[in-house]
This record gives structure tokens, sequence and C-alpha cells, in this order.
């Protein structure tokens, strides 16, 4: 099998739209003012030493202890276009509830809803119409490079957590907003965290053919609370690049999900496909 036939499968991607719509949307438009406002990183820095990866693993528990709105992307390139997932949705991340919408913005792909509640996610189906697959969450495992299962924003603040090399890259704003943007790289174990052994055997043979090592960083920027206001995990590969970016806002809204009627789920041990992972 080729280098290129392994990491396509590694990827694991399976719609290619042409959109021409980078990862992060329009909303959370990011504005680079280099040496802005002092101001977020003074307070991205309180109650820490201030070393870099001490700040991002501490805005990252920060989100972690409460709830915010989560609106995201996976944009996916390659030789064949671009592809465009979105995600968004109210999410208790302290309490491990929430609600998702999934689409693809060209609609290449159905709508496609997710209630995450007492250890276990809910995805509604197109057919029957109404009925919804429910898997426990501790069992998801994703189908393609850095997809969340089940598009899991804590799974994302996790990764985001393992960052390593973080360097200061300097104060900006997101919306008018002041943050401070911290980069660094992610290993090969944080890279694969949650994927399916058949496509984890895969991606570590596309490691092996590169020489030991697939290029994968992040960066998350920290607002004047202490939080991450957006987050960014990309890979890039000699065939495919990958961008997971989640925006946070609304921290500390009250978020409440209602559960399916057992009479219209279906249990089910492992749940794939191009929206769910």
């Amino acid at each position: 099998m080729s280098l290129a036939a392994v990491l396509l499968l590694a990827l694991g991607t399976g719609c290619s739209s042409g959109s021409s719509e980078s990862g992060s949307s329009e909303k959370g438009r990011v504005t680079e003012k280099p040496g802005g406002r002092a101001g977020a990183k003074a307070s991205a820095t309180k109650g820490t030493d201030g070393r870099p990866v001490d700040i991002v693993r501490a805005a990252v528990a920060k989100a972690r202890a409460t709830s915010a709105r989560i609106d995201g992307t996976v944009v996916v390139r390659g030789g064949d276009g671009e592809s465009v997932l979105s995600l968004a949705g109210p999410f208790d991340l302290a309490a491990d509830r929430g609600r998702l919408s999934v689409d693809f913005p060209d609609g290449a792909v159905d709508h496609m809803d997710e209630v995450f509640h007492g250890g276990r996610v809910y995805l509604s189906q197109a057919v029957p119409q109404g009925h919804w697959a429910v898997i426990d969450r501790a069992k998801a495992r994703a189908h393609s490079l850095l997809r969340a299962p089940l598009n899991d924003p804590e799974h994302v603040l996790r990764q985001a957590s393992a960052i390593r090399d973080v360097s200061d890259r300097g104060t900006t704003t997101i919306d008018g907003r002041p943050v401070h943007l911290f980069g660094g790289t992610l290993d090969h174990r944080t890279l694969t965290l949650g994927l399916a052994d058949e496509h984890r055997e895969r991606l570590d043979t596309a490691r092996e053919a590169m020489g030991g090592g697939l290029p994968a960083s992040a960066l998350v920027w920290v607002d004047e609370a202490g939080r991450p206001a957006r987050v960014e995990l990309s890979a890039t590969l000699p065939t495919e690049s990958v961008v997971v970016t989640l925006n946070l806002t609304d921290f500390g809204t009250s978020v409440k999900v209602t559960v399916p009627d057992a009479s219209r789920t279906t249990p089910t041990d492992s749940v794939s496909g191009v929206l769910p992972g």
C-alpha cells in the first residue's frame, strides 16, 4: 500500500465539498494586534507561575469546571478540495451534559442532533424519523484523524491540555475581546486519543513511513478571565490537513437537556460515519 493510501485511510475522510470556508467562523474572526493590551496576559497568568504550559492547562481546567456555548468546525483539506463540518450548542462541561447540532454547511450530509447526559450520548437518526441511537459515552471511538468521538468537546479540551513545547505568541483580540495566544505541539499519543484500534494501526503505519513523527500542533487563546476563548488543533500530512477549532463563549450559562424517551432509542456499542466522527 502506498504512503498516500495509508494516510487517506488514517484520515478516514468520506466527504469533500470543495468549499472555500475557513476553519474558523467569521463570527469568531481573530484580529491580530501584536503587542496589544497587556491585560489579557496579566489575567491569563494569574494563579500560575507564568509558564505558558501551566497557563494553558489552568485555562482548560477552568473551562472544564463550568459551562459554555460551543461553536466549532472540523476542516479537512486535500487534493479533492475542502470539507467543513460544523457543530454548535450549549455544553455544561462540569456536569457532563449538553446539546450539539452537527452539520455540513453545503448540505451534503444530513443534519444530526446529539444529546449528552448521564454518561450516554443520544444521536438523532433520519430513518426512522424521530428515532435516536444511544451509546455509552465511554465506549465511543473516533474513526478519523483529530476527530473527537461523537464530536465531544471535552475530548478536544483534553487534547489541548496535553500541549507540549508551549510558547507565548502575544496578545490579540477575538470579536474585540483581548486574548493571549499560546502555541505548542501534540505528541502521537495525544493525536490518536480516542481513535478506534483499526484506524490507530493505520496511523501508526503512516507515522513509521514518515520517519516516526506526524506534524501536529495546538493553539489556545486565553481570555482575561483565564479561560480558553478558542482552541485549535491541527495536523498536516503529505496528502491531507485537518484543523479542528472550538470557540467557547457564554461561560457559566445554565444548560438544560431533554433525554429522548426510551421508546424512541436504540442502544448501540459503536457509531461511525462522517457526522459522528
